[in-house]
């Protein structure tokens, strides 16, 4: 039921981005939906076998819920601002289209009908005022849609801020139901345990991120089961961890000259940051200058480094699968205010946060965009 649900959602994006192309009102109720959409899935997590994966797949529902109306109500506001300099345009237009409307309105019939030139004056003008009206009657109309529009994106955005508050509750208390329900899994196959001393002199003791990379054997308690698993086949095609943009790639100097061998995704406040394949927990948690760290190993001598968490999940030495959640980028929760401002105008300024990824073959890093894709905004 719950991946039925993750399905639909997918769709209902999709769907909803189409639509707000050309309907910025449809758009804004569409995303609604998701989010009550998302509400109801939160609440048949409690009972799904595999809580984990439901809730995984219920946060990612609010994030793109929350994403597809902040993306409607910018478009709303948009268009009734484009409606509002139209009709201040065509004031003059207007003004004098409502005065003939007003003129024929308290105009009586024998007025109407009569004519100074007798009969044929009369039917003259008859012909006239057929030929006039269809035209007259188009003014009326798109004058009156226009008003119609402004009035429903105005009531829309109205009655937006109680949708957002329940989806804003209800993606904070999905954040903490599937940390809880992280917590309490014992059921993930284990290919090491963590010896937490040895982890600990490994920090320490560390300068860099290729040091630590090779030495991530000596933290384990004995020896490291093997694995033959390959995913040579998806390289290129891996998504990206977490819902974001691309904003410097491997090699590209940051503002300070610096360089890395890694890409940086720039993301929402809080989202959720997830496995791209099945993989191998290698390590989990603070690490040189670059915050809260997970390492994946998918395959024998292939790491994928996240960097830049706020909080992280599972344990070194776990296998999970494809899209189980690692962790949470940092950040406040969004507030309100926040999206229903149209500042930044989807220029990405609300994408506070940075996710740092680096794949590493054997001992060398490689370009992350050998493996990811990246050409997609999230």
């Amino acid at each position: 039921m719950i991946r039925r649900a993750a399905f639909v959602f997918s769709l209902g994006l999709w769907a909803g981005t189409a639509v707000a192309e050309t309907d910025p009102a449809e758009a804004a109720r569409a995303a609604a939906q998701m989010l009550e959409d998302a509400s109801i899935a939160l609440s048949e997590a409690e009972s799904a076998r595999d809580r984990v994966r439901a809730l995984t797949d219920t946060v990612q529902a609010f994030e793109a819920g929350l994403a597809a109306m902040r993306d409607g109500l910018r478009r709303a506001s948009v268009r009734e601002g484009q409606i509002a300099a139209q009709l201040k345009a065509r004031e003059s237009e207007v003004s004098q289209l409502l005065g003939v409307l007003q003129t024929i309105e308290t105009s009586p019939p024998p007025v109407l009908l009569l004519h100074p030139s007798g009969p044929l004056g009369a039917a003259r003008s008859a012909m006239m005022v057929a030929e006039v009206t269809p035209a007259l009657k188009a003014q009326v109309d798109r004058l009156s849609h226009d008003l119609e529009e402004v009035r429903t994106l105005r009531e829309l955005q109205q009655s937006a801020a109680e949708t957002l508050q329940e989806g804003l509750a209800g993606i904070q208390q999905a954040r903490a139901d599937l940390s809880q329900a992280i917590a309490d899994r014992t059921d993930l196959p284990r290919r090491f345990t963590e010896d937490p001393v040895r982890t600990a002199i490994l920090v320490s003791s560390t300068e860099t991120l290729d040091g630590f990379a090779s030495g991530l054997a000596e933290i384990a308690e004995g020896e490291i089961a093997e694995t033959s698993a390959d995913i040579s086949a998806l390289k290129g095609e891996l998504p990206l961890p977490v819902q974001g943009v691309l904003l410097r790639k491997a090699g590209q100097a940051d503002a300070a000259g610096v360089t890395r061998s890694g890409i940086l995704i720039a993301t929402r406040p809080r989202a959720l940051v997830s496995a791209p394949t099945a993989s191998t927990i290698r390590y989990r948690g603070p690490l040189l200058d670059l915050g809260n760290v997970v390492i994946l190993e998918p395959q024998p001598d292939l790491l994928i480094v996240l960097s830049g968490l706020q909080e992280v999940y599972g344990n070194a030495g776990e296998v999970i699968p494809a899209g189980s959640p690692v962790g949470l980028m940092g950040g406040a929760n969004q507030e309100i205010g926040a999206i229903l401002s149209t500042s930044g105008d989807g220029s990405g300024t609300e994408r506070s946060e940075t996710l740092y990824i680096e794949v590493r073959e054997g001992d060398s890093p490689v370009d992350p965009e050998t493996w990811f894709q990246t050409d997609k905004d999230g």
